[in-house]
């Protein structure tokens, strides 16, 4: 392989990793702007006032409206932390398991914000662990994964979420805690707590190297222990 195409290769590999990170990180709360403009139940939600949407709903208020951006209720009270609200809403008639525009539901909202009491509770109310999301078609687990979120790892592994998915980057959860992650603590742990649940270790990417290559390629001493 010329220096050029490895050049070019590692470029397009670095490129790939940025925007899957940006992709997943960008899920954030509506902004000021939107929570501004919001109206009735998204507006009470994002407040938190658990009697005003209890009222809307009984008034006949939709469960499921959305936002500018896709967003029901739900998906609003997922990125607020609010539980009480969430379980209201679904009572309501919230679908807990609505997408909102980028394919992201309640489970993965409170997944990437390391929410394990709301992913806990998510599941609780009727959310589907197993869920394909996002534009990666991934699940829940392989974005705890990517960020290390070990804590809601281990509540999806209980749940049953898919151990062995692999996104349309050719990534499973474990690939994703050695590739994305950093090699330290919570990857780590998040990786052990895969591999103790049967996580296939000899699934590789599309190139067919697995993650204890990756791990060894990165020098990560703990995640090659877990690994091996």
């Amino acid at each position: 392989m010329s220096c050029a195409y490895t050049r070019s290769f590692i470029l397009v590999w670095i490129a790939l990793l940025a925007a899957h990170s940006d992709a997943v990180l960008a899920q954030t709360p509506p902004s000021a702007t939107e929570v501004s403009q919001y109206t009735g139940l998204h507006k009470a939600t994002a407040a938190g006032h658990v009697l005003e949407v209890q009222a809307l709903l009984a008034s006949g208020a939709n469960a499921n409206a959305r936002d500018a951006a896709g967003r029901t209720p739900a998906h609003v009270a997922a990125f607020g932390s609010h539980y009480d609200l969430l379980r209201v809403l679904v009572a309501g008639g919230a679908d807990i398991n609505a997408l909102e525009d980028s394919r992201y539901d309640v489970i993965i909202i409170a997944a990437v914000k390391d929410d394990v009491r709301m992913v806990e509770l998510a599941i609780e109310l009727g959310g589907n662990p197993k869920a394909i999301t996002s534009r990666y078609d991934g699940t829940a687990l392989i974005a705890a994964a990517h960020l290390g979120h070990e804590g809601v790892v281990e509540a999806l592994i209980k749940a049953g979420a898919p151990l062995d998915h692999v996104n349309n980057l050719g990534w499973t959860a474990l690939m994703e805690a050695v590739v994305l992650g950093d090699g330290g603590r919570r990857h780590v742990a998040t990786a052990r707590a895969l591999v103790q649940a049967g996580a296939r270790k000899d699934l590789g990417d599309r190139s067919g190297v697995t993650p204890l290559e990756h791990a060894r390629q990165r020098n990560y001493q703990a995640m090659i222990e877990v690994l091996n």
